[in-house]
């Protein structure tokens, strides 16, 4: 049965004002929910009464300490939830439903960490120089948006909400059309858990209507985006016009390297994971795999047999690993790059293909892919896939492998495999991304800051400091001088 949703926003749940759509379960396609879509109208009512919101008492008038407790009480509430909203997740997006469990505890976490940096967070008394006292407070922006992606909704979405509470601000919103599911709840959560209403806001919908709405609106003082790379520089041209400060965490081609002095054993399980898991559908996914010419035949021949090891099946099976692709047009996208690979020359070693069977033939599955024989500068070697397709390429050279590596619009992330910790520090450091995985892949820790170069974004989500990106900083300076100012001729 298709469940109804109801947007949350100007303080009430309700239809929005567009058009009707449904959302569908990525492995077999059926509805999952119906809801109405966001229209600029609506994006403008939920705006307008955020900025009334904010500056009630009930809101502004809170300490830290009590801003920390409600997000202390939304981290309890997604724990005392936790199945039934990775349940709800693995229906939006088709995750395996360990993943999703994995996902709920770490948006929990976030809260959590927030509630404890916001109560504890110290604004400073600065060093003197004359006859006066001087310091330095921080003040909340505002009304601030989050557009968020379909790929890892509840992580996602709590990296961007905790933060902006905290730091006392109101939130809207803007999860991706097709997983609506994980913003609503959490509005929910914080609801049960005392955040007045009008504070937080969701308004789901297309990201064309509902999104530039929200970022082209005058009283929005800040965007954290997670998403596509061309979104992403829309919206910092939109931003430019209001001089307003953004997050963009875009796309990424992450290269992991493979030493000829690596453990194999932890190697070929870390690129597994780093690419296979989540069915590829992670900005950080290692998808491009440089293996050191001295071991590329064993590293191949055991990273084969691990990719026909890997439980392709069902999301609501406790042992699958993989599950579908988000929808069929998106499987469709994926399949048109592997046949661009083999067209650039390269050679098929695994998958390229739907699983076979009766389970799989409503679903958006696709097997795990492994593809040999292409130049770095090929496109399967340069685009974002977005998808389980890995690239293999022999290298010999260290100076040759970090111009490779290098040679990429985007610097997301990247994995080095070594038993050496100089030669991982000194690859690490010379290597253009945010991240530097060493010996393992996609493990990720709330208090340490997580960003992009070059075209996979701009600011930084996470960490302790992320609190100051919602806020303003504003200066005091009180005057100590026990005679008039001189200047005035006293």
């Amino acid at each position: 049965m298709t469940e109804r949703l109801h947007s949350f926003f100007a303080g009430r749940w309700r239809d929005a004002s567009g058009p009707e759509y449904t959302t569908e379960y990525p492995h077999d396609g059926s509805a999952v929910a119906s809801l109405n879509a966001t229209t600029a109208d609506d994006v403008h009512e939920a705006v307008e009464f955020a900025e009334r919101a904010r500056l009630q008492p009930a809101w502004a008038g809170l300490k830290p300490h009590e801003r920390a407790g409600m997000l202390y009480r939304m981290a309890q509430g997604i724990r005392e939830r936790a199945e039934d909203l990775a349940r709800l997740q693995r229906l939006d997006n088709g995750k395996p439903v360990k993943e999703c469990r994995a996902l709920v505890a770490s948006a929990a976490g976030t809260f959590q960490f927030f509630a404890a940096a916001a109560e504890t967070w110290e604004d400073a008394v600065t060093p003197s120089r004359g006859d006066f006292l001087s310091m330095s407070v921080h003040e909340p922006l505002g009304v601030v948006g989050a557009i968020t992606p379909w790929n890892s909704p509840i992580a996602s979405e709590a990296q961007k909400i905790a933060p902006a509470l905290a730091a006392g601000c109101a939130v809207l919103i803007k999860p991706a059309e097709i997983t609506p599911r994980m913003a609503l709840e959490l509005a929910r959560i914080a609801q049960q858990a005392g955040v007045p209403d009008g504070i937080v806001s969701v308004l789901p919908g297309k990201g064309s209507v509902a999104g530039d709405a929200l970022v082209r609106h005058p009283l929005v003082k800040r965007i954290a985006f997670t998403g596509g790379t061309n979104v992403g520089l829309g919206i910092q041209r939109l931003a430019a016009e209001k001089l307003m400060p953004t997050s963009l965490e875009l796309g990424g081609k992450s290269p992991t390297i493979v030493c000829a002095d690596a453990d194999l054993d932890h190697a070929v399980a870390g690129v597994l994971f780093g690419i296979f898991s989540s069915s590829g559908e992670s900005c950080i996914a290692g998808s491009r795999a440089f293996v050191h010419q001295s071991v590329y035949e064993e590293f191949k021949r055991r990273l084969i047999e691990g990719v026909r090891r890997l439980k392709v099946g069902n999301p609501a099976s406790e042992d699958t690993q993989m599950g579908p692709l988000v929808n069929l047009g998106h499987r469709a996208s994926v399949e048109r790059y592997v046949a661009l690979g083999l067209e650039e020359g390269g050679r098929l070693l695994v998958g390229g293909q739907r699983p076979q069977g009766a389970a799989f033939e409503a679903g958006s599955y696709y097997l795990p892919t492994v593809i040999e024989g292409l130049p770095n500068h090929a496109r399967m070697c340069q685009e974002e896939i977005f998808g389980p397709v890995l690239a293999l390429l022999p290298w010999q050279d260290e100076a040759d492998l970090l111009a490779q590596c290098n040679d990429n619009v985007y610097g997301l992330a990247s994995g080095i495999w070594s038993r050496d910790y100089k030669t991982a520090w000194r690859i690490g450091r010379a290597l253009e991304a945010g991240t530097v995985w060493i010996n393992t892949y996609k493990l990720f820790s709330i208090s340490t800051p997580f960003s992009g170069l070059k075209m996979s974004g701009y600011g930084q989500e996470k960490g302790r400091q992320g609190i100051l990106h919602y806020t303003r900083q504003k200066s005091f300076y009180w005057g100590m001088n026990e005679s008039p100012l001189p200047w005035a001729g006293q």
